[in-house]
């Protein structure tokens, strides 16, 4: 166990203690139990882990709070360095400034575990783009841990064997046609420079830093759908803009929402893995397209753990204080 992690416990126990908590429960093996723990939650040997959250910002209704209270406990379990959202953060307008009433009903007040103050690295959403973009770029300089420097931007961490992870996050609203017509909806979409920041994205991707292992890009529309949008013209847009892209410039995950379910696609002769976690409070109902390799209506999030060989990925389900994994997929470097 990690310096890190004793100091999460005496933290978790403090507010048992101050705050009358249920008591705080061992790990079980038992699927299904209903517990503080998740059963079967698993690690890489050496693990770097984050956890995946989308669709989310709804005043703690629905299945928010629910899946709050498992998002806190799956990042104490796996030590997260960080979080990730992939937008939507507050339906059904954004936010109007930093002073919104939103940051405390639909984020500060719902992500209460001590285990979630840490780094999120926040994606923009179409809901997001209905309301000020800026006031969300600047309450990173408010909140120690909302992370939102730019409508797109990336990181790179180093892992514990040496090898580094790059994290790309992308703000695909510009991307979207449908979108472009509608300055009622999004009326500052017309400033955004989509050429420029696919340029950006393609320069960032093509890095020639050799310890580079993992690449993983974010965004909120998703490439591919077995979902309500299965069919719709912005993902078979988004689709032909992207897929070869990320292919060629070999990004092992793309990370989305935009459908409120559980989904893991990689088509047929596809590189890149897509993982669709958009079910952070509402559900609707999901299905399956070619290459579907799971999928589910359920509310949850997504963690990922990994080392320069190995990254785990598992859907992780949660409600009614109880939690499940749906689903583990392992991608594996030579």
């Amino acid at each position: 166990m990690t310096i890190k992690k004793i100091h999460l416990l005496i933290v978790f126990f403090a507010f048992q203690t101050l705050f009358g908590q249920d008591s705080f429960i061992e790990s079980k093996k038992t699927a299904g139990y209903k517990g503080d723990f998740i059963p079967e939650l698993q690690s890489t040997k050496d693990g770097f882990s984050f956890l995946v959250l989308g669709d989310f910002g709804r005043a703690g209704e629905y299945y928010q709070k629910e899946v709050a209270k498992q998002l806190g406990n799956a990042a104490l379990m796996l030590d997260s360095e960080f979080i990730v959202s992939v937008g939507d953060n507050f339906y059904p307008n954004g936010v109007a400034s930093v002073y919104d009433e939103h940051w405390k009903a639909s984020f500060n007040d719902v992500y209460t575990h001590p285990a979630l103050y840490i780094d999120w690295y926040v994606a923009l959403g179409n809901h997001d783009h209905r309301g000020s973009i800026q006031a969300q770029i600047d309450y990173s300089d408010i909140s120690r841990r909302w992370n939102m420097p730019a409508t797109y931007y990336s990181r790179t961490f180093e892992l514990e064997d040496g090898k580094k992870l790059l994290l790309v996050v992308m703000d695909t609203n510009p991307f979207i046609p449908g979108y472009q017509n509608n300055e009622l909806k999004y009326p500052r979409l017309k400033d955004q420079d989509a050429e420029l920041q696919k340029q950006w994205l393609i320069e960032t991707l093509d890095t020639d830093d050799k310890a580079v292992t993992w690449k993983v890009v974010v965004g909120h529309h998703p490439l591919y759908s077995g979902g309500k949008r299965k069919k719709s013209q912005d993902t078979i847009d988004f689709e032909k803009q992207f897929a070869d892209v990320f292919d060629t410039y070999k990004v092992d995950a793309y990370i989305c929402g935009h459908e409120h379910d559980l989904q893991v696609i990689r088509p047929k002769g596809r590189y890149t893995t897509q993982f669709l976690s958009g079910s952070g409070s509402e559900t609707r109902p999901t299905g399956e397209r070619e290459g579907t390799i799971f999928a589910a209506a359920e509310p949850g999030f997504m963690s990922f753990t990994l080392n320069g060989k190995t990254m785990l990925i598992q859907s992780i389900k949660a409600h009614d204080n109880s939690s499940e994994i749906l689903h583990s997929i392992e991608l594996k470097k030579d």
